[in-house]
């Protein structure tokens, strides 16, 4: 049986990278990294300072994200506010395990805690 397509969610698009691509852009960091099941444009949580993968996700028309955390496994569509099920991805489905949480090495202020959502 062929597994049932859902619009929105592209099984075929590879992550845009290891991290968050505008926080890379720009010297910043965070949290935890969201991941773009339409492109596969890697973001940072709503948690983060910058909070661009939900931002991207909107912006877009992309309504899905998923976490590129290691041992995560869950979608979320920003525009119902709801978790669904969905495909395997293309790897890498997380970003590396040297890479630490928060990251990305030598970018987090000591007082990254106070600067939460």
């Amino acid at each position: 049986m062929a597994e049932e397509l859902i619009p929105g969610i592209d099984p075929t698009a590879k992550p845009s990278g290891e991290g968050c691509a505008d926080c890379l852009a720009v010297g910043g960091w965070w949290l935890h990294l969201r991941r773009c099941a339409a492109c596969g444009r890697i973001g940072c949580c709503d948690s983060s300072p910058a909070q661009h993968a939900g931002a991207h996700a909107r912006a877009a028309g992309h309504p899905f994200i998923t976490s590129f955390e290691p041992g995560e496994d869950w979608f979320w569509n920003v525009e119902t506010e709801e978790y669904y099920e969905g495909p395997e991805l293309a790897e890498p489905l997380a970003h590396p395990l040297s890479q630490p949480t928060p990251g990305p090495s030598g970018s987090v202020p000591d007082d990254w805690r106070q600067h939460l959502h």
